[in-house]
């Protein structure tokens, strides 16, 4: 709440696709409009529209695939809009077949009726997120926020996200909020306190909180708040009165330990909650230990994201035990935490649960070998549609290779694997390769980077990745590559240049510098590798056996 409005602070610049501008809406309509009259295989089959009834349905067609492209497009904020881009295209190639089905209305019909599917809906989103980080006053609010006023609207989600609200501005939309509560059924405050006094954004915070008590909402995030333990009770009046939500979002808040205590304290109810996210907060242990009892209390909850919380080995024990009761888990990030290897055990006895787990993030938890495997043995026998196994940075040996490989190997639907920053060299590398080459037809990303793999590893996962067919990305820089390695990979990417990372990082000359003074290395390079190459492989338990 002490931050200042500077440019510095702004969001960088990104190029949108979405929403498209007025001007290209009114293209579309004229493109439709000519679908509709022009000669075609699918106008002289079902006939054509006269000018006139063909702009009328013209203009409802783009304004029902706007709509449904807009609703499609609010669920992926964080995208560039170009599915949304896609949808609307092909909403309005579908309703202008509906239309030419149909054929033209008789002359005595007095409007002209699309189908029941091109029916134009009710606005329902109300957005001011659009545009530059800035604050709101009072005048321009009552501006703003005009079209909540008028009678009739059926907006049921609101994003004042990216605004932030003084005092004023507050108390101009207190009232125009209390008047809508009843219909709103996702509250998105993220982010609308920026550059406000501590004072202030609490007294705002509560004005906000007040004329939403009561409201029965679906979604409620109030992100990249400084919240600590005063803002989440300046809330209070809000969160006491929810006891539907499904999806909760606290992240980067300041949530403490007394923060995390006081979100437990003031939600009454989570058993509908399907996605919880408090990613980059300073819960630590004692917050863990609260916020566990909320994830103990949430049996259908399907996304939990507790990343980048100070979270040790205590709280991520408990976080572990809560989780035992969330069946329904669909996606799980627990990223960069100091859980150890006692959590990551828990945790694996939890994960053994979840069927229907499509995406795993636990990188940087310092699980070590033996967490490392007691987390692949039990993803091993469930989550049979996983997609994405994240466990880079975790201290990962080639000791460890062949209970991970074992597991890998029944990941047939993995599309990304990310075991960076640990210790697997060639020898698990090329264990973890062998594995992958049997199906494994999605897999589009693998990062192998800073693993210490030599230019036998390189060689064979750059060989068995650049075969499949959805392939798009190996980042394997930062090893010990010799340049002869390197250019033999490169080789291989030869025809597909851009799904090969650099090499910027890699250090030719690296290795164990002891293993080669005390002659206990694996030899020479070009032997390594033959006998590497040899390693046979067992889904049940990987093996060496050097032939």
């Amino acid at each position: 709440m002490d931050a200042t409005e500077s440019k510095s602070q702004r969001r960088p610049f990104s190029i949108k696709l979405w929403p498209p501008s007025q001007n290209t809406r009114q293209m579309l309509v004229v493109r439709v409009t000519d679908n509709l009259t022009t000669k075609s295989i699918f106008t002289q089959k079902y006939g054509s529209l006269s000018k006139e009834e063909a702009e009328e349905n013209a203009k409802k067609i783009e304004d029902a695939a706007f709509a449904t492209a807009n609703e499609h497009y609010e669920k992926e904020p964080d995208g560039d809009g170009s599915s949304a881009v896609q949808l609307y295209a092909k909403e309005c190639s579908k309703l202008i077949l509906e239309v030419l089905k149909r054929g033209p209305s008789s002359k005595d019909e007095k409007e002209v009726l699309v189908s029941e599917q091109v029916s134009v809906p009710h606005d329902t989103v109300f957005d001011i997120s659009k545009g530059a980080r800035s604050f709101i006053e009072a005048k321009e609010a009552e501006e703003t926020l005009a079209p909540l006023k008028e009678p009739g609207n059926s907006y049921t989600k609101i994003c004042f996200s990216n605004r932030s609200f003084g005092l004023e501005a507050a108390r101009v939309a207190e009232p125009i909020l209390a008047s809508i509560k009843n219909q709103l059924k996702e509250v998105d405050l993220s982010d609308f306190i920026a550059g406000r006094s501590e004072a202030e954004a609490i007294e705002v915070m509560n004005i906000f909180s007040t004329a939403l008590e009561g409201s029965i909402l679906k979604s409620l995030n109030l992100s990249n708040n400084a919240l600590g333990e005063k803002g989440v009770r300046a809330f209070g009046a809000l969160l006491r009165s929810q006891s539907c939500l499904e999806e909760l979002y606290l992240m980067n808040n300041g949530i403490s330990e007394e923060a995390a205590e006081a979100v437990c304290e003031l939600i009454p109810s989570t058993e509908k909650l399907r996605v919880l996210q408090f990613h980059n907060n300073m819960t630590g242990d004692k917050g863990a230990l609260a916020i566990s009892k909320v994830v103990k209390c949430s049996p259908l909850l399907e996304d939990f994201r507790c990343s980048s919380t100070r979270v040790g080995s205590e709280g991520g024990v408990a976080l572990s035990e809560a989780l035992d009761t969330c069946t329904h888990l669909k996606k799980l990030d627990l990223r960069d935490n100091m859980f150890g290897v006692e959590a990551g055990v828990a945790l694996s006895k939890a994960l053994s649960k979840y069927a229907g787990l499509t995406e795993v993030y636990l990188s940087y938890l310092n699980f070590e070998d033996e967490g490392a495997m007691a987390i692949a043995r039990a993803l091993k026998e469930s989550a049979p549609s996983l997609e994405v196994l994240d466990m880079a940075g975790n201290d990962i040996t080639a000791e460890a290779a062949p209970i991970v490989a074992a597991c890998i190997a029944e990941k047939q639907h993995l599309t990304k694997l990310n075991l960076a920053e640990n210790e697997l060299k060639d020898e698990g590398t090329i264990q973890i390769s062998k594995v992958l080459e049997e199906g494994h037809l999605q897999l589009k990303e693998v990062d192998m980077s800073i693993n210490s793999i030599g230019r036998a590893g390189a060689r064979v996962l750059a060989k068995v990745v650049v075969q499949k067919p959805e392939f798009k990305f190996l980042n394997i820089d930062g090893n010990f590559i010799s340049d002869e390695g390197i250019d033999e990979v490169k080789e291989m990417f030869e025809k597909f240049p851009d799904k090969l990372g650099s090499f910027d990082e890699n250090d030719p000359e690296g290795g164990d510098d002891e293993e080669e003074e005390s002659g206990e290395g694996l030899g020479d390079e070009p032997e390594l590798e033959t006998e590497l190459e040899k390693l046979e492989v067992n889904k049940e338990e990987i093996k060496l056996c050097f032939i």
